[in-house]
């Protein structure tokens, strides 16, 4: 049975949807105003990963993770580039696709846009006003009434008046609490506005996942998931909307991922450690990147480090090794040791997606293959089958061996390390490196191990790594 923690509770949980063998969930995505950065590359890979699993499991999944593309912020990036809103947001927007697509993310079933759910908004923003949880303040803006709600605070385990203590109201605001936050602001010049009932405005940003999800997945859905930075208040005033509006629970199940770390600092763009996901991947392979989120469980921080990146790389390294030279598509039999296998990686997925766990299950089905390598061609390519299909539960090892062994940034990675600017022309072509490896195989024949050694050191510095076997010379990159 799958067991989720669920942040609503405090506990993990046995996971029973609300409609047997369907599965509903929400993911707030990204306010795309520029290129995404680590901590959005973890909430992708995660519930791509949640998602993967649930559909392995036979549930019927629909997946749906937002973009917004109208914020303050989005409206202040416009203007200090001296462009239209429009044109910003759907660059970043292609941009993020990009950085998706190499990560391995499968794209949600449904990605809805604020801008294109004003109405819907609108209409919940009515719901809560006719239902007495929002007002119209002075200013003209509406506000939800926190003190309305009973139990706010119970995601986030916060009490309100404690809450409230820590506030202090502005003289010109407008609110009638200073735990009340806005769902729709009146228009101000120069700004993008639509229309309402209550004049010419735009959405708060708390109400537009309220009104997104319930339009997608209804009332009442399973999960509801993103990045524990959004627990408080984002997700803490999702429900109070939500749950004002309809008078129906929201969601079931909350799931929050860790926060990521650089070099075990928060990152921040104060700080100097704030990587985008395209800056690491110009260092790293994305499936290398891919790995590094997945072998940290979800909930738990994820450090960020260049020793901890290259540990990822040999480490996944280490699996496709297993994989070269052995056929991985042929029909895995249901054996007793496939069985166990994949027992124990569902054991360990169906415990809140320990991932680490499911991944140490890999490395042992790698020392198999490799055992099974000379002693039972059949058994190892029963095992690296069952190693490969596993895998791809995780999104990962789906790569041809020979191309992801062969391929990299190794020789980057080599400069960057040793301070010097990267040069393109530093990485050889395959055909010289194969070159130099039939140089190097003369000098042996020859007995000329000096030959035989330079040449093989040569390659080295060059971030390519020799493998001598009973078969011949392979190689890799760093």
């Amino acid at each position: 049975m799958l067991k989720i923690y669920n942040s609503l509770t405090g506990r993990k949980e046995v996971f029973t949807p609300i409609e047997p063998g369907k599965v509903r969930l929400y993911v707030c995505g990204m306010t795309v105003y520029d290129y995404c950065h680590l901590g959005h590359a973890r909430v992708m890979v995660v519930f791509d990963m949640v998602v993967r699993y649930l559909r392995y499991l036979g549930y019927e999944v629909t997946y749906v993770r937002n973009i917004t593309d109208i914020d303050d912020k989005i409206i202040k990036r416009a203007n200090e580039n001296g462009e239209s809103i429009a044109a910003l947001t759907a660059r970043f927007i292609d941009a993020m696709h990009e950085d998706e697509r190499a990560l391995g993310v499968l794209p949600p079933d449904i990605e809805p846009r604020a801008t294109e759910s004003i109405d819907d908004m609108v209409a919940m923003i009515q719901s809560l006003i006719d239902r007495g949880y929002a007002y119209i303040g002075d200013n003209g803006d509406v506000f939800y009434a926190v003190s309305k709600f009973e139990g706010y605070g119970r995601l986030s385990g916060k009490n309100i008046e404690d809450l409230r203590a820590g506030e202090r109201v502005e003289i010109e605001e407008a609110k009638r609490d200073p735990l009340d936050f806005v769902l729709w602001k009146m228009a101000k010049p120069g700004e993008p506005a639509w229309d309402s009932p209550w004049g010419k405005g735009r959405p708060g940003w708390h109400i537009e996942c309220s009104a997104m999800s319930t339009r997608c997945l209804g009332h009442h859905f399973d999960i509801h998931g993103g990045g524990m930075d959004l627990q408080f208040p984002h997700h803490e005033n999702e429900i109070a909307q939500s749950e004002g509006a309809t008078g129906e629970k929201f969601v079931n199940v909350w799931m929050h991922n860790g926060f990521v770390r650089v070099n075990e600092e928060k990152m921040s763009k104060s700080l100097g450690n704030f990587f985008t996901v395209r800056e690491v991947l110009a260092r790293y392979r994305p499936e290398v990147v891919r790995f590094f989120i997945l072998n940290s469980h979800y909930r738990s921080p994820l450090n960020y480090s260049d020793e901890n990146l290259d540990e990822a790389n040999a480490a996944l390294t280490r699996l496709y090794t297993a994989l070269r030279g052995i056929r991985s598509d042929v029909p895995v039999s249901e054996g007793d040791r496939n069985k166990a296998f994949i027992s124990r990686f569902e054991e360990a997925m169906n415990d809140d997606f320990n991932t680490p766990e499911a991944i140490a299950v890999l490395f042992e089905l790698a020392r198999e293959v490799n055992r099974a390598r000379n002693a039972s061609r059949d058994e190892a390519e029963n095992l690296a089958g069952t190693l490969k299909r596993l895998g791809e539960i995780l999104g990962l090892l789906q790569t041809d061996p020979e191309e992801f062994l062969k391929s990299g940034p190794g020789a980057l990675r080599l400069q960057t390390k040793t301070g010097a600017e990267f040069d393109a022309e530093i990485i050889w072509s395959d055909e010289r490196i194969e070159q130099k490896i039939q140089e190097r195989l003369e000098a042996r024949k020859k007995k000329d191990w000096a030959t035989a050694d330079r040449i093989r050191n040569e390659l080295k510095e060059q971030g390519i790594i020799l493998e001598d076997t009973a078969d011949g010379t392979t190689w890799r990159r760093l």
